[in-house]
């Protein structure tokens, strides 16, 4: 097993890595848990089928009262009037404070199942346990928990650490190629911010069957990264903004196709190249950068240019949390593997797109 340890003060919690991992969900959430009687689990229509019966299965056999809350799959099911039905049923499942949620999903699922946990009896025990390679690199570490409002994403949130992750890398093989490859987008992220050699470990590895022959290395060296970040910088507000590369332009591609025509992943890896493009025109980014990204994420399935409106643009820009005032910051990279912010106004970065 790999295990890291996200050392917050007083919010310490360990992410573990191992095959088959999901049939030990409940003596591992014991272990973080022992005065726990129930337990919420939060999940999809999609994971319900595949996974829920092995994890309420291993949760009652460590004497948890468990009962399954199933939600839409999809983006659609982030929504205020969601959190508000899973407060009602975990009221009228008698959860306490001494009781906790697991989040058995993909982002979706985390985001919205850390919400309800976040602020449900002012805050109970989250546990993740992410089911898709971009919940499990990205989403389900570091206490981002939000709901999607009309204006945007992810407008209506907070930071809510969880006790304790369980990552099961044999979870990754029912997902089919394209939501798979969608988890890659943010896996190259992060060579792309924080460690070029990773980025050419990955450009080594275009297919499917190599990733996985090296699964717990690459979901390891993600979630290492961003604990180191997560650390330093839990609220956001310096170091983390890293972790946002390509997400700036990567949310109006989103907004363009209405959260339904473009993937997260799709969107975050055409947000990725554009905003090489961006930098090399804003004299930060080497020229030779854009290429080599958008060489990888092709080989990858990846799409490396979506076309955007230019109100979509505006509209992303100006709801986007990393902006202040007149301004944005932008994130953008001075070589491969290393991220830089750039603070440009948001007149100026429209004029550029």
């Amino acid at each position: 097993m790999k295990t890291l340890t996200v050392a917050l003060p007083g919010r310490e919690y360990d992410i573990l890595i191992e095959r088959g991992l999901l049939s030990q969900a409940g003596e591992r959430i014991r272990a973080v848990l022992p005065k726990a009687q129930k337990l919420a689990v939060v999940t999809d229509r999609n994971v319900e089928f595949l996974y829920s019966s092995a994890v309420l299965d291993s949760l009652r056999a460590a004497g948890f009262e468990a009962r399954l809350f199933t939600v839409p799959a999809g983006e659609k099911s982030k929504t205020p009037s969601q959190l508000a039905a899973l407060w009602e049923g975990f009221m009228e499942f008698g959860l306490t404070r001494t009781d906790g949620v697991a989040a058995l999903g993909g982002g979706v699922v985390g985001d919205l199942a850390g919400f309800a946990a976040a602020t449900i009896l002012r805050g109970v025990a989250l546990v993740q346990i992410p089911t898709t390679l971009l919940s499990q690199v990205d989403s389900s570490v570091g206490g981002k928990v939000a709901v999607d409002l009309e204006h945007g994403k992810n407008l209506a949130g907070a930071f809510y650490q969880p006790r304790l992750v369980l990552m099961d890398p044999d979870v990754l093989n029912t997902l089919d190629l394209p939501q798979f490859m969608d988890g890659m987008a943010e896996v190259i992220k992060y060579g792309c911010i924080w460690d070029a050699d990773f980025f050419d470990f990955l450009a080594a590895r275009s297919s499917r069957p190599e990733l996985m022959a090296d699964i717990e290395h690459i979901l390891y060296t993600c979630c290492d990264i961003k604990r180191q970040v997560v650390t330093q910088d839990e609220l956001d507000t310096g170091l983390r903004m890293i972790l946002n590369f390509g997400h700036t332009l990567g949310h109006a591609y989103e907004l363009a196709g209405r959260y339904v025509e473009w993937s997260h992943g799709e969107a975050v890896a055409a947000g990725m190249c554009a905003a090489a493009r961006l930098g090399v025109t804003l004299g930060v980014t080497p020229p030779e950068v854009p290429q080599k990204l958008e060489e990888a994420l092709e080989a990858l399935g990846q799409v490396t240019r979506l076309s955007c409106s230019m109100e979509d643009y505006a509209a992303a820009i100006g709801l986007d949390k990393k902006g202040a005032g007149a301004d944005i910051t932008l994130i953008l990279l001075n070589r491969l593997g290393h991220a830089v912010p750039h603070q440009i106004a948001k007149a100026d970065l429209l004029k550029l797109l």
